[in-house]
């Protein structure tokens, strides 16, 4: 941050050597950066995907940068998941009174 600095300063002479530091600096980074920043978006769609019944493959999709991502949506919004869905009510039945002791005997 210091030499981003010191490039922002106008009255600053900077020589190549510096300029080539900073410049293998930002080449180092911006991979690192972008790997974080994919695997950010494709591990959420690689369970989303596995859940919904798909491939979960399909998250390559996300690899395109702003295409991709949006086609993936689309399918997701779009097609016919492939999940049975939860039967409602799934309460054990109720327990069976006990049973009545027997009547006195009338007279």
């Amino acid at each position: 941050m210091h030499l981003v600095a010191m490039l922002l300063q106008e009255n600053q002479q900077l020589n190549p050597e510096t300029v080539q530091r900073i410049a293998m600096l930002f080449l180092a980074l911006i991979p690192i950066i972008l790997v974080i920043s994919i695997a950010i978006v494709m591990i959420p769609c690689w369970f989303i995907l596995k859940k919904a019944g798909f491939s979960p493959w399909l998250c390559l999709l996300c690899l395109i940068p702003s295409l991709g991502t949006l086609v993936l949506l689309y399918v997701l919004a779009f097609a016919e998941w492939k999940v049975m869905p939860l039967p409602q009510g799934a309460y054990p039945p109720p327990y069976p009174p006990p049973p009545q002791p027997p009547y006195p005997p009338q007279a």
